[in-house]
């Protein structure tokens, strides 16, 4: 027997001369590697037969096995929590060629696996059967615990020599529970030692995708309740999951995966599409609970933006290219319509380039990288905004009604590991440009039903006040925005908004001032203060703009804005409505630039 590196003793051998030869080896012991320590040996064998046509042997120089059985075989595969295993031989090379077997049969086998690093301690026994009428049957059975959680597996496949045979089909029929987890597989393969010409019926079903990392090897997000089933081929140098449909929460998905492994790292490309998918399935993308609404903690939170961790698994092992469409987004609050998306993933960088959402009748593009550097992740993020419908946004919010398109551009640059700190540490530019359009709707919404209200009313702007032009151009610095400008044209009067707001400590420090379209002195109003937190914004009335600061620095603050206007390149046509602001600037504006206040705005 040639087990290099391992210990091999037996305790009997007999030999039974004849037509057929019975070679009988009883008490086989393979030990452990030198220096293991105490515990039982790798292997125990109670005896092994082997039955041999000897004068096939003799006058045809044919060696032909008619029969090897072993009996209660004993297995102990044992890993240390270092990593060092009992199991890791290095086999002597060598053919089986011109060998014929007949039939091999287990008798009561029976192994024990204990592998600490994937928290797994299970049991196998191991048998073949020939029911009557029917082919020769390999069965293993499994019980334990892999991954902390119990398991259960039971494998029924074909006659062990069918292993060779690429001319007869081996069956399987394979099903595991891994505590909530269960996965089947179901099929013929033609040559399986080649993992060659499968026809198998692949099947996942859980609680969560992320479950399915111990059994899988690849890092997932959480997910809510899911159940996948393809069908899965061996191609050359490729494992393929073809045609799978199934459901995570309440979205379906669709598609094709394919694997090469063997290389630095496995390359995986997959073309995956869905018609309908419910955000709320995939939160575990973004750090949060999936499949789930906000936690009343959540609600309580004097934060807004997200703190969780966003979940970027481990990517260096291996390179990832996908491409995704979803044909519908569902979300109470959600005014995106469809998904596409192509990402690729190589040396553990991300880029998504590009991502698209449509809304109503524009769309949402943007390219994206993500470079993972210890837990943080550095983000370079361009978003181009392509006519998007007002009225699709307002719609989302089920209360609100709202009209016209927002086109523009933005680009930020920024390291964290969750929305919040991404945000408090970013630094970038963002130009918005809105052509008609419902102010009370927007502010209402964006600010909440009761302090919208109050708003409107200290601005003295009318519920019913359309929109003929906004202009946004923001710049994002350390996490502090400040408008340069923000100015919006209704029928009624002209807003201009200053100040910043600290996204860092979620503060607002704005300043919102009203010019009257039929202006006249006494109709200037004061400045309108807009503090506190995200959570909880506060308006503060300013003094009277001229009684402070005289009359021509009023005007200097209402117009100074105005005078950036002509300067605004949105790159897009459908800004019609807003030629008569920026003529207006033009016209208005000061040449040089006003002084400003004396004093300070109320707060």
């Amino acid at each position: 027997m040639n087990c290099p590196g391992l210990p091999v003793s037996i305790q009997h051998l007999h030999v039974r001369l004849g037509r057929l030869t019975t070679i009988a080896v009883d008490d086989v012991t393979v030990a452990n590697p030198p220096g293991w320590g105490p515990g039982p040996p790798l292997a125990q064998v109670q005896q092994i037969l082997v039955r041999v046509d000897l004068f096939r042997y003799l006058f045809h120089h044919q060696l032909v096995v008619s029969l090897v059985e072993v009996r209660d075989p004993r297995v102990s595969a044992v890993e240390t929590p270092a990593g060092q295993a009992n199991w890791r031989l290095t086999l002597s090379g060598g053919s089986g060629g011109g060998i014929e077997i007949g039939n091999i049969v287990i008798v009561h086998g029976q192994a024990q696996v204990l592998v600490p690093k994937l928290r797994a301690n299970f049991a196998v026994k191991v048998a073949t059967r020939q029911p009557p009428g029917m082919e020769p049957q390999l069965l293993a059975d499994a019980r334990g615990t892999y991954a902390g959680q119990p398991i259960t597996a039971r494998m029924i496949g074909g006659a062990i020599l069918a292993l060779r045979d690429v001319n007869q089909p081996w069956p399987i029929n394979l099903r595991i529970a891994n505590g909530p987890t269960e996965v089947s597989l179901i099929g013929l393969v033609r040559d399986p030692l080649a993992l060659a010409g499968a026809d198998l019926r692949l099947h996942f079903a859980g609680p969560d995708m992320g479950m399915l990392e111990p059994l899988t090897g690849i890092p997932l997000p959480r997910t809510p309740p899911f159940q996948v089933t393809g069908r899965l081929d061996f191609a050359p140098h490729r494992i393929r999951f073809d045609d799978f449909a199934g459901t995570v929460g309440s979205s379906d998905l669709e598609g094709a995966i394919s694997v090469e492994p063997g290389k630095p790292r496995d390359d995986i490309v997959a073309d995956l599409h869905s018609q309908l998918v419910d955000l709320a399935d995939l939160g575990g993308f973004i750090g949060a609970k999936a499949g789930t609404a906000p936690s009343p903690a959540a609600a309580a939170s004097p934060t807004v933006l997200p703190t969780r961790t966003l979940h970027v698994p481990e990517l260096n092992w291996a390179d990832i290219h996908l491409r995704y469409q979803a044909g519908r987004i569902e979300g109470r609050s959600m005014p995106l319509d469809n998904l596409t998306a192509a990402l690729n993933i190589a040396n553990g960088a991300i880029l998504l380039h590009p991502i698209s959402f449509s809304v109503g009748t524009g769309r949402i593009s943007a390219s994206v990288q993500l470079i993972p550097a210890g837990t943080q992740l550095r983000t370079t993020a361009s978003i181009d905004f392509q006519s998007v419908d007002v009225a699709r946004l307002m719609a989302a919010t089920h209360t609100f009604n709202g009209a016209g398109t927002i086109s523009g551009s933005g680009r930020i640059i920024t390291v964290g590991n969750s929305i919040a700190q991404m945000a408090a540490n970013g630094n970038g530019a963002i130009l918005l440009g809105m052509s008609g359009g419902d102010l009370s709707a927007m502010l209402v919404d964006l600010s909440g039903l009761e302090f919208g209200n109050a708003l409107m009313a200290k601005l003295g702007i009318p519920q019913d006040t359309q929109v003929q032009c906004m202009i946004t151009d923001f710049a994002l610095t350390h996490g502090v925005v400040r408008p340069r400008p923000m100015i919006i044209d209704t029928k009624e009067a002209i807003v201009t908004v200053g100040g910043s707001v600290d996204l860092r400590d979620e503060k607002l420090d704005l300043q919102l001032r009203t010019r009257p379209r039929h202006f006249s002195i006494g109709s200037l109003p004061g400045p309108i203060n807009i503090g506190g937190t995200f959570k909880r914004p506060s308006i503060m009335p300013g003094m009277e703009t001229f009684v402070r600061g005289g009359l021509a620095a009023a005007l200097g603050v209402l117009l100074a804005p105005l005078a950036v206007l002509p300067t605004i390149q949105f790159g897009t046509s459908d800004h019609g409505a807003c030629d008569q602001l920026l003529a207006e600037a033009r016209s208005e504006a000061p040449a040089t630039k006003p002084p400003a206040p004396k004093t300070a705005l109320a707060h």
